[in-house]
């Protein structure tokens, strides 16, 4: 173990949500919701004002409406986070060049490998992470929480302690003090099923773990697990800080508003799904040897097929027919809500097929990296209740998880045969079963225009500058004009085809010329005060009625 706490991990407080906050001024202390906007959709990260009324990360858009209705439901703009993203990790990186992101608001950062090495003790890495946090609210208006420890564990173990916009410090003295009255769900590796076992058992808290024999816990976990559990509830944990971690897989998926029940629908929806991982497979300059298919049924459960093939390859002929072969073991009846395709085994090069042909196919829009778990075929059920499940039609895997590693935005794929209804940020659709970033609607041109509309979009009018979407429908859409850092803006109502709104790019959090240094305040020298001016003299008092008026002056 470390004789410091020189392992630093930084959590920003409700980020997507609290991006939205500073963004847009008129929702600053107002409960916001990001994630999907309809009611298949899923909440990504919820306000801390919407946290108070139960409102959580994964619970499913049409729960967070019921309690919470005043909120402002809005689409994720993975473009501005992402941005935000770039500068924290830029600060973290003026620590130490040993920065391990884990998502886009979360990392790592061994402060014993940057230029604060020498002489680091508890007092100055505490005031380095003052100074971080200090640093981070200047540089975007957001808060983060951020623990110190000597290791990984307890490092995490201390911000999500430290939350909301804290900093808790654990001297190495204090890892077992700080453990063990935790209970054992605060341990790294233990989820509801382990937790449920060590219930079963008598074992509650992070010392109940750390008294158990370690032989005993490989009886009931495993050799791995049993042993890893025994030594991080001992607060033993050696793993570095890894600045650059590799991508075990590519994929993306998408969850549908009606559940798909036509062979001929999915086969085209795997079809594009392929498309858009290859995409991603070849820009990010890689192959894969396994294909996964994914699909998530009707009553919730999941079903995971994969096939490895020979060798590596970015073919997207091939990655398309080995999704054909393993979707036709999969029985459709019933309805599919959910569908993915990933490729896994990822490689720096491709097989190449010297006899195949040469297949320059269109891919959809990109989607981003994420891990994943490989299985030849697994069958998995979920645990929420009917409409509640963790997807919104139509969306990228990694661009929804709760606070996930960075995802490209949500495609904005169409819902056949769904009439236009109205979306709002306000929370109050007209139709609960709008799609996951605001209503996939099939516009009719002539009757409510072409433009789709969805709340949180960044906007721009000729006339009255940036704005962002409110809400629309019926042809109609509202947008509110404010930018960071301005007062709360007014609400203007146009055409959804008007020829003066058009889409934009985010602005950024802070004016940059608020990040540039200030110089210092000249000392000012102490003055003598100024004596305070004499009264002036009250004028006579009025006689009271019926008193005798006051005798007059002597004359000179």
């Amino acid at each position: 173990m470390r004789q410091t706490p020189a392992i630093l991990h930084l959590d920003m407080d409700a980020f997507y949500a609290a991006v939205e906050q500073v963004a847009k001024p008129s929702l600053r202390g107002k409960p916001v919701i990001v994630g999907g906007v309809g009611g298949r959709g899923v909440v990504a990260t919820a306000s801390y004002e919407a946290r108070k009324f139960g409102v959580r990360s994964a619970m499913s858009t049409a729960e967070a409406r019921r309690r919470c209705p005043n909120a402002a439901f809005l689409i994720p703009r993975f473009a501005a986070y992402r941005e935000v993203s770039d500068l924290v990790m830029g600060l973290l990186g003026q620590l130490s060049p040993l920065v391990e992101p884990l998502s886009l608001d979360e990392a790592f950062v061994d402060l014993a490998a940057g230029p604060y090495a020498d002489g680091l003790d508890t007092a100055r890495a505490t005031a380095l992470a003052v100074r971080l946090r200090a640093d981070i609210l200047a540089a975007t208006g957001l808060t983060a929480s951020v623990g110190l420890a000597p290791s990984k564990l307890v490092a995490k173990i201390a911000s999500e302690a430290a939350k909301p916009d804290g900093l808790v410090v654990v001297p190495p003295d204090q890892v077992r003090a700080t453990l063990d009255p935790l209970p054992v769900r605060a341990l790294w590796g233990v989820g509801p099923a382990t937790a449920e076992a060590m219930r079963k058992v008598g074992i509650t808290t992070i010392a109940d773990i750390a008294a158990t024999d370690a032989d005993e816990l490989v009886r009931l976990f495993g050799q791995a697990h049993g042993r890893a559990l025994h030594e991080h509830a001992l607060g033993i944990d050696d793993r570095p800080v890894v600045a650059e971690r590799d991508a075990k897989s590519v994929s993306v998926e998408d969850t549908f508003e009606v559940d798909l029940v036509d062979r001929t629908r999915i086969t085209a929806e795997l079809d594009r799904l392929a498309a858009r991982c290859v995409e991603r497979l070849r820009a990010a300059g890689r192959s894969g040897r396994t294909v996964v298919v994914k699909m998530r049924r009707y009553d919730f459960s999941t079903l995971t097929r994969s096939e490895t093939l020979r060798g590596p390859t970015d073919d997207l002929a091939v990655v398309r027919e080995t999704v054909h072969r393993l979707a036709a073991q999969v029985d459709f009846t019933g309805g599919i809500r959910l569908l993915g395709v990933g490729v896994a085994s990822l490689a720096d090069f491709a097989q190449q097929d010297l006899f195949g042909d040469d297949h320059e196919d269109a891919a959809g829009d990109a989607v981003g990296v994420a891990d994943a778990t490989e299985t030849t075929d697994a069958t998995e059920i979920s645990t929420g209740p009917a409409g509640s499940a963790a997807g919104a039609a139509p969306r990228a895997v990694d661009a929804i998880e709760p606070d996930a590693t960075s995802g490209a935005a949500p495609d904005a794929a169409l819902a056949p045969g769904v009439d236009p209804a109205p979306e709002s940020a306000a929370g109050d659709p007209a139709d609960p079963e709008a799609g996951a970033y605001g209503r996939v609607p099939v516009f009719h041109p002539g009757r409510f225009g072409s433009t789709r509309w969805l709340p949180g979009q960044d906007v721009t009018h000729t006339e009255h500058g940036p704005g962002w979407v409110q809400g629309s429908g019926v042809g109609r859409v509202t947008v509110r004009f404010e930018t960071p850092g301005s007062a709360p803006g007014r609400i203007r109502t146009y055409l959804v085809d008007d020829p003066d709104l058009t889409p934009s790019a985010a602005l950024p959090l802070v004016r940059r010329t608020e990040l540039d240094p200030k110089p210092e305040p000249e000392p000012q020298l102490a003055l003598e005060p100024e004596p305070e001016p004499e009264p002036a003299p009250k004028p006579p008092a009025e006689p009271e009625l019926g008193a005798d008026p006051p005798p007059a002056p002597d004359s000179p």
